[in-house]
């Protein structure tokens, strides 16, 4: 591992350590960053959205986008002050696309070396760029889908492509609207598994 400057946390430098293993095509070491990040991501965006479903989703998307660009990482900063920018990046396109009622997205947090993660807010439309960075967010997404059983993909489809609610979904198959969010919870947890145990899905 590269020399990484003395003023990083022990969990830091544990995290660059994990991050150069991941890079090297180590599985256990994807599992460990999950581990270790997502539940203060989940709450981060939570505390955002303030749905809990919408949360889990947005959870699995910035953990998604992180590890396929893990090889791009600079140690600049910590893993976490760069995990959670993805985060509240890819959150606040989401917010904004549906215009919910959130948190003030003005705010800040503070990663695990008390560095202050902003939310840069642009105007509303989006630019060439983002347009991209949406494309590819598709087109990531569109590798689970692929991968899971027949029974999940539709469902998974309306929920991350046409963005529709759970009562939207459950109106759009004629199901009950349980059966649609037992689904797609399990949908959701079979993608964590895909995000955390096979670095090819990403």
């Amino acid at each position: 591992m590269e020399e990484v400057k003395r003023e990083f946390s022990d969990k830091a430098i544990e995290d660059f350590r994990l991050i150069d293993l991941a890079v090297g095509g180590d599985e256990k070491a994807f599992a460990k960053l999950l581990q270790r990040y997502k539940r203060a991501v989940y709450h981060m965006i939570l505390k955002m959205v303030r749905n809990v479903d919408d949360a889990e989703d947005l959870t699995i998307e910035s953990f998604a986008k992180a590890f396929k660009s893990l090889h791009r990482f600079k140690k600049d900063f910590t893993f976490s002050t760069w995990l959670f920018r993805i985060a509240t990046n890819n959150t606040i396109d989401y917010i904004r696309k549906r215009k919910l009622n959130t948190l003030s997205i003005e705010n800040t947090y503070t990663d695990d070396d008390g560095q202050s993660v902003s939310i840069d807010v642009e105007d509303e439309n989006l630019n060439p760029q983002e347009e991209t960075i949406k494309t590819q967010k598709a087109e990531l997404i569109q590798v689970f889908v692929d991968k899971l059983p027949p029974k999940y993909q539709k469902l998974v489809r309306l929920r991350y492509f046409h963005e529709l609610s759970y009562e939207e979904i459950a109106v759009e198959l004629d199901a009950p609207l349980g059966t649609v969010k037992a689904q797609l919870h399990r949908a959701r947890e079979l993608m964590f598994e895909m995000v955390k145990n096979k670095r090819d899905h990403i």
